[in-house]
């Protein structure tokens, strides 16, 4: 018993001893390999060091141990590195969302040095045009290798051809990217996946050897690599070709007629397209699908085979049993619906899109999905929603049915039960009711209806649909409450319609929402609490509406929101603290609201947040760099128009972030000009007008080369213009309302894609250059109230994309260049307060016929207005007042369709730039700017135009302003004036006119302020209407035989009073009124005289007695004095 536990003791002995041995040995093998090794650690940071990494993606990239670095993966065993995973996501039409990408000029040779990599994804990164490194082909045991959108060009090395352990190469969307000859992938022997979409193959030799001498591919994408009939090996025996391949895309080629015999050995093949392969002429003589049984998915988009009508002979059920996915979109196929696609029993997916079909859809009972979007069909009831039983998806948008969608009709055999889950009706015009019948569709999970004209309230029977998990109602005109619903919704889009009333509470029931959406519509009252309890919400937006109240503290429980839109309501309150949690966060808008107090510190946690818009609110404190301590992926920051808000950073201060559109407009910034910004390499668009900024522009200012967009006016920056970015991309450049000084530089012509320059209210003198025609895609120049002087050169006219040209207020001189008649498209041609001279020029309105605004005001033109103006329909400014012209005013006049017609006020400029124009309108300047559209005015004051008034200006019964002041115009107001029924402000004082005014004139409802003074205008002044709130005497001054109200002086026969009264009548009836008066005035003093003297002569005791009175009287009134 003894010797047994002892031989038992021995053995638990050994026992432990092995097993810590192995965890020993375990461990330290463990820590062996958990560093790498010191020359790949080392080349990996020189590739680091070579790369820009602007969106830290090699952040983890310190310290000694690489194996731990985000995106390298070493070898278990051996510490060596396998794999280099640093797949970005790169889009060459850039949009803001959470960029990380690396760019490069070159993928840096060091890379070499990992001579054990097995894997190496650089995917989706910039690499700029560089050409791919010939050292990949060092890489012996690489088996995967993608370098797809990657922006490589160049020549495809030959060297990848030794890597013959490589299974997987996708060179694929490297649209620079080339090869002169494909024979190097005969070296790929163990290759199973290959990609080379988009590479230019038309000019390679040898890429025939792609079909036969890769024997293991399964998967070839040879999309759009411009390859013709020739280069498909039709010489070739066709046993030799691909004859494992699953997975063929020869789309998008130069591909005609025959197709190649060799499909019919590819009997692995169960993926095809051959889409825009022109297969009309062969249709009839190849049976494709007969050649390839094994074929279940089969694209056959833009083929031309609207040409080849289908035949029943190759489409029979028998021959396609296999073929589950048929796509035939883009091809044109007309009337009726292709009827023998029906043999074809085993489809379950059919896509006609884009196509011309407009007969009913047969039943198929077998089809899952059918997708009939963008054909022809007038009616929704062709397609048959109400027929189909057995489908489950279907898409018909974009058909524009117009009408109502109604529910099955008697005629119609309604199903007992129907599949459909998916039912898309988008874009298609339809109004009227939603059906409640849409009820009966119970196992519905996607319902989109989006862009039609539906109205009325979302049908109850749709609320009860518990399966439904998206609803997309968004750009309808649907009206009453948000409803209460019910089920598993995922996504709720009921934008863009005109609900009213609260938010419900019930909302925050839906805790499975991953995207509500209400915006623009008439929601009014606060945001519930009750939407903090859905956390599994990504996107949340509820902008242009009318809530108010404060944001619900609760949305900072939304940990998982990427979007949050609020703006345009009329929210209140503080920017809670809590939404700093919202750490997920990518885009942030409150813009536009009525929020107060400041930027909670808290902003600065959201370090995903790519988007922040706080504009346009009532914020106000002090930013600081704390705000922005982790927004490394920041891209867009705009806090304009928050009047109390201060920036206050450090000249030292650098931001974590590289931003590309910054707008602090109407915020205070300290310290200066920002100089956080020489950081900012990829900024686009700068936007710092009215921000306090001072002084003159830092000299690093002009090394922003990206900048799109730049607005630094309304400050009082000084200087020259020379320290501007100079960037060959900037198109729109403000810099009006300063104090720079000096000339316009020259360096101003090298920034080709001008299409806006403002300067104007500097202090800018000298000559506009003549390198000023090297702007040729400017559409607006505007050099308004400077000093500038000189005459305009020609080459002005060589900018012919040039529509607004503002050089008024300035001191130019000389005559308008002739070669500015070659700008066709003008619209705007301000040249006032100047001193050009000369005569106006005919040609102006024989080829500047667009024009909408013609501005002459003050300068020293001459002679007579040509009549070639009148050509000039779309007129809607003509000034031309304060010069010396002479003449008449031109009948013609009255043709200015754009001052007689109503037309769209909205012509002027609607991109993100006003203009602002000054006209003399009620007696003063006025200044228009966002209302300039609205603006129809004629201004001819101030000249020595002789002549009448033509009566057919009375046709312009758009004109708002009408001022023919301070000529020598004679003859009378015309009778038909009151036609002008827009007549705000109307001005005929200094002149010589003659006659009445016009009764007419008392139509001018509009009529707010009128001059009439100082004419020899006559008779009594009309009544009525509009006119009688013009009760300013003034307004009539100067006319010595006007009578009535204002005027004090009254008409003699207000019932019926003379229109023109003869002088010899008048003297007459005047004189026979004065020998009465004085004939009575004769009698009534001798008979009061003698009265009362003759009776004081004959009796003695009453002038005794009038006497004492008398005395009496001087007595009281001496002492009363006394």
């Amino acid at each position: 018993m003894m010797g047994n536990q002892w031989v038992l003791g021995i053995r638990l002995f050994f026992l432990s001893f092995i097993l810590v041995a192995t965890k020993y040995t375990c461990l330290r093998a463990q820590n062996s390999t958990s560093s790498c090794h010191e020359r790949e650690r080392l080349a990996l940071l020189e590739f680091k060091q070579s790369i820009k990494d602007d969106y830290k993606v090699l952040s983890s990239w310190v310290g000694i141990d690489c194996c731990s670095w985000k995106g390298v993966r070493c070898d278990g065993a051996t510490g060596r590195v396998a794999g280099l995973h640093l797949r970005g996501n790169y889009a060459y039409i850039h949009v803001f969302k959470g960029d990380y990408y690396l760019e490069g000029d070159k993928v840096n040779s060091y890379l070499a040095e990992l001579r054990h990599l097995q894997q190496l994804d650089l995917s989706r990164n910039n690499f700029q045009g560089c050409r791919i490194p010939k050292f990949i082909g060092s890489f012996k045991q690489l088996s995967y290798l993608d370098l797809s959108y990657a922006e490589f060009s160049g020549i495809i090395p030959h060297h990848i051809g030794n890597l013959s352990n490589l299974k997987v190469l996708d060179l694929g969307s490297n649209y620079m990217l080339t090869s002169n000859d494909m024979a190097w992938v005969s070296g790929l022997s163990s290759l199973e996946h290959l990609d080379l979409s988009y590479v230019h193959l038309s000019q390679a030799n040898n890429v025939d050897m792609v079909f036969y001498m890769i024997p293991s591919l399964t998967y070839l994408s040879l999309r759009r690599c411009d390859l013709t009939n020739a280069d498909l090996g039709l010489h070739l025996n066709s046993s030799k070709i691909l004859p494992n391949i699953e997975h063929l895309d020869l789309s998008s080629n130069s591909f005609e007629g025959q197709l190649p015999h060799f499909f019919q050995n590819m009997t692995s093949l169960t993926f095809l397209d051959v889409s825009r392969y022109y297969l009309s002429l062969a249709w009839n003589s190849v049976n494709l699908v007969n050649m390839i049984p094994s074929l279940s998915e089969l694209h056959l988009s833009e083929c031309g085979l609207h040409n080849a009508p289908f035949s029943p002979t190759y489409l029979n059920s028998s021959a396609h049993s296999n073929i589950q996915y048929l796509d035939l979109r883009g091809n044109s196929i007309e009337g009726r619906f292709p009827s023998e696609l029906m043999n074809i029993t085993s489809l379950k997916v059919l896509d006609l899109t884009y196509n011309s079909l407009n007969s009913s859809i047969p039943v198929m009972p077998n089809l899952l999905k059918l997708d009939v979007s963008d054909n022809k069909f007038e009616h929704i009831e062709l397609v048959g929603i109400w027929r189909q039983c057995h489908l489950k998806e279907l898409s018909l948008t974009y058909n524009h049915f117009g009408g109502e969608m109604i529910g099955p009709s008697s005629n119609t055999s309604e199903c007992s039960n129907y599949a459909l889950e998916v039912l898309e009706a988008d874009e298609n015009d339809l109004n009227g009711l939603i059906p409640e019948s849409v009820g009966k569709l119970n196992n519905l999970r996607v319902l989109s209806l989006s862009s039609n004209s539906f109205t009325g309230s979302i049908p109850k029977a749709l609320e009860r649909l518990r399966s439904l998990e998206v609803l997309d109602l968004f750009g309808n005109r649907l009206t009453g409450p948000v409803p209460t619903f019910l089920g598993n919704l995922t996504k709720l889009d009921l934008s863009h319609n005109q609900f009213s009333g609260s938010i419900p509470e019930s909302l925050g029931r839906l805790t499975g929402l991953t995207l509500l959406s209400l915006e623009l519509n008439l929601l009014i009252g606060p945001i519930p609490e009750s939407l903090g309890r859905l956390t599994g919400l990504t996107r949340l937006s509820l902008q242009s509406n009318l809530l108010t109240g404060p944001i619900p503290e609760s949305l900072g429980r939304l940990t998982g929101l990427t979007r949050l839109s609020l703006q345009s309501n009329l929210l209140t309150g503080p920017i809670p603290e809590s939404l700093g949690r919202l750490t997920g966060l990518t885009h942030f808008n409150l813009q536009s609201n009525l929020l107060t107090g400041p930027i909670p510190v808290t902003i600065g946690q959201l370090t995903k947040l790519v988007e922040l818009d706080v504009s346009e609110n009532s914020l106000e404190g002090v930013v600081m760099e704390a705000h922005f301590a982790n927004l490394s992926m920041l891209q867009l920051l705009n806090t304009s128009a928050n009047h109390k808000l201060i920036f206050n950073v450090s000249h030292e201060w650098i931001p974590p972030f590289q931003l590309r559109n910054v707008q602090l407009s109407s915020c205070k910034i300290l310290n200066g000009f920002p100089h956080w910004l020489q950081n900012q390499r990829k900024l686009e668009q700068l936007v710092l007008s009215n921000a306090s900024l001072y002084g003159l522009l830092p000299t690093w200012f002009r090394n922003l080369s990206m900048i799109d967009r730049l607005d630094l006016s309304n400050n009082k920056l000084i200087g020259s213009l020379i320290n501007l970015p100079f960037s060959e991309y900037t198109r729109f450049l403000y810099l009006q309302d300063n104090l720079f000084n000096g000339s316009i530089p020259r360096s101003m012509c090298r920034r080709r894609r001008l299409e806006i320059l403002d300067v104007s209210s500097n202090r800018l003198s000298e000559n506009i250059p003549d390198c000023v025609e090297n702007l040729q895609d400017m559409s607006m120049l505007i050099l308004s109230s400077n000093g500038l002087s000189g005459v305009l050169p020609s080459s002005l006219g060589n900018i012919y994309s040039l529509t607004w040209l503002k050089l008024n207020d300035n001191n130019f001189n000389g005559q308008i260049p002739q070669d500015l008649g070659k700008l066709g498209h003008m619209e705007v041609l301000d040249l006032g307060n100047n001193e050009f001279s000369g005569n106006i020029p005919k040609w102006i309105g024989k080829k500047l016929s667009e024009l909408r605004i013609l501005r002459l005001h003050k300068n020293n033109f001459t002679r007579g207005i040509p009549h070639s103006l009148c050509k000039c329909s779309s007129l809607h400014i003509l000034d031309i007042a304060h010069n010396s012209l002479t003449g008449s005013i031109p009948h013609c006049f009255g043709e200015l369709s754009g001052m007689v017609e109503a037309e769209d006020s909205q012509w002027f400029y609607e991109g993100i730039y006003s203009i602002d124009v000054i006209q003399v309108i009620k007696g003063i300047e006025l200044e228009y700017t966002t209302t300039l559209g609205l603006v129809v005015n004629m201004d001819l004051s101030s000249n020595k135009l002789t002549g009448e008034i033509p009566p057919e200006i009375s046709a312009l019964a758009m004109l708002m302003g009408l001022n023919l002041s301070h000529n020598h115009l004679s003859g009378s107001i015309p009778d038909s004036i009151g036609n002008m029924k827009a007549l705000v402000s109307l001005d005929f004082s200094d002149n010589q006119l003659s006659g009445t005014i016009p009764p007419s004139m008392a139509a001018l409802n509009f009529l707010s302020w009128m001059n009439l003074s100082y004419n020899n205008l006559s008779g009594r002044i009309p009544t009525g209407n509009q006119l009688q709130t013009l009760i300013d005497p003034s307004i009539y001054a100067g006319n010595r035989n006007l009578c009535g109200a204002p005027l004090p002086n009254s008409c003699s026969n207000p019932e019926n009073p003379p229109a023109t009264t003869s002088k010899k009548k008048y003297k007459k009836a005047n004189g026979l009124r004065k020998v009465w008066f004085y004939l009575d005035i004769t009698c009534g003093f001798a008979t009061g005289f003698w009265g009362i003297i003759g009776v004081l002569a004959f009796k003695k005791e009453w002038r005794r007695k009038l006497f004492m009175i008398a005395e009496v009287t001087m007595d009281k009134v001496y002492v009363g004095l006394q």
